[in-house]
């Protein structure tokens, strides 16, 4: 729970009611349905506020699955954690009918979140109603460490909802780079959600839970699933598809001096509305891994590429796997190459040092393509206070590095990861729709 004494904090809201059956409840289910799902979601809502008995919390703790992660906070509780095994990436189109049910739509979103991330049990739907859920958990939902991240994209900003004016500063459609691929079917939307959990089914669930309360709201544009490995041999570290461990010098999450730094939008910023205080710009990045080419390359070529030794993480100049590059030392990249992965994205020198950014990496499969070449790669995620002064300018740094040959970005899309919902009656997006 948010520190009642922390001056960041949003003021008070004001009761929250059951989210009403506007337009786009009824088009999902007819207006004979449409009670009953309205009346689902407030009971899902308020069993969210209760935990889970001892002993549901054993019978997950023998079934493998994750304890829930406290959804309310100051901010959204899926930023700060290390990627979880799966993951789910939804983009949307908002397809409400105005502002006010834009609004019904937050409110039910983040009713559904609540539940969701603590679990419980679906009421009864009543005679002849379909069923309250779809029961790929079982008779009880467990969260299984469900985290639902929810962001905004620029287009959300457009006339149709009047919120021109609340427009994030630095908030914009995606930057085509020099070698990127991006598809515009695969790009951008009004809003994204990223569900990620200790197993796929519930991300699934938790995605066809949302797309059944807002069906008319909003319409998803593209998707993509993904997963992380367990670190190997040992350690917590996880490799991506390129055989190297991802993400190992990721800023100190713990470290509230950096994140208020790097990761936060903070209240006061300028050029910045005053409701994206505690939010995020949060990036996907949709990265195709050209294996096929990428596992015809020598060793030491693929080490040189990156900055660090396959095996082990090591920089190539260290032995051991969080020791700092000492670039310094190295002025010509007789060591390290000058074009290496990680000595173009994080020089590791005063004037570089406020573009670190907070990388968050899966790894997807979608079999083949078209003409039968494996379709793996990188679902790259990150969250950073400014995309100018963070992402863009560590990959602009990146452009024309030799990794460029065996990576083809394809996707993604620049959004605002919201503020958190700070108690029961506050809701995603509250002060933007205000």
């Amino acid at each position: 729970m948010p520190d009642p004494t922390d001056p960041g904090q949003p003021p008070s809201v004001p009761p929250e009611s059951v989210p009403p059956r506007r337009a786009f409840l009824r088009g999902a289910l007819g207006a004979g349905a449409a009670g009953a799902v309205g009346g689902a979601a407030a009971g899902y809502a308020y069993r969210a506020t209760r935990p889970a008995p001892a002993s549901q919390a054993l019978e997950r703790a023998q079934a493998g699955v994750l304890p829930p992660v406290p959804f309310h906070g100051r901010y959204q509780a899926g930023i700060l954690p290390q990627s979880q095994r799966q993951t789910a990436v939804i983009s949307f189109n908002a397809t409400a009918d105005g502002r006010a049910e834009l609004t019904d739509l937050f409110r039910t979103i983040t009713a559904r979140a609540r539940f969701l991330t603590a679990g419980g049990t679906p009421p009864p739907a009543g005679i002849g109603a379909p069923p309250s859920d779809s029961g790929v958990l079982g008779p009880t939902v467990a969260p299984d460490g469900l985290t639902v991240t929810v962001g905004v994209g620029s287009t959300l900003f457009d006339d149709r909802y009047g919120l021109a004016s609340q427009q994030p500063a630095r908030l914009k459609p995606m930057t085509a780079f020099p070698d990127d691929a991006l598809d515009p079917a695969q790009c951008g939307g009004d809003l994204v959600l990223q569900l990620s959990a200790g197993n796929s089914d519930v991300a699934v669930y938790a995605l066809r839970d949302i797309a059944r309360h807002t069906r008319g709201g909003m319409q998803a544009l593209w998707r993509i699933d993904g997963f992380t490995s367990p670190a190997r041999p040992s350690g917590t570290i996880p490799r991506n598809m390129l055989g190297f461990m991802d993400g190992i010098a990721n800023p100190d999450t713990s470290n509230r001096a950096q994140m208020d730094r790097l990761v936060w939008i903070q209240a006061g910023t300028a050029g910045e509305p005053a409701w994206t205080a505690g939010g995020s710009y949060f990036v996907v990045r949709l990265i195709r891994m050209l294996v096929e080419f990428w596992d015809r390359v020598d060793i030491a070529e693929q080490e040189n590429m990156i900055g660090r030794r396959r095996a082990s993480g090591y920089p190539l100049d260290a032995n051991s796997i969080r020791a700092t590059p000492n670039f310094p030392a190295d002025p010509t990249g007789a060591v390290i190459p000058l074009t290496s992965h990680i000595r173009l994205a994080n020089p590791r020198t005063a004037v570089t040092a406020d573009s670190r950014i907070l990388r968050r990496g899966y790894t997807y499969d979608r079999g083949i393509d078209q003409v039968g070449n494996l379709d793996i790669g990188l679902i790259f995620t990150c969250f950073q206070q400014d995309l100018k002064r963070q992402f863009e300018t560590v990959q602009t740094r990146l452009a024309g590095e030799p990794l460029t040959d065996y990576i083809s970005p394809f996707g993604g899309g620049y959004f605002l990861a919201l503020p958190g919902v700070v108690n029961g009656s506050d809701y995603l997006g509250r002060a933007m729709l205000a």
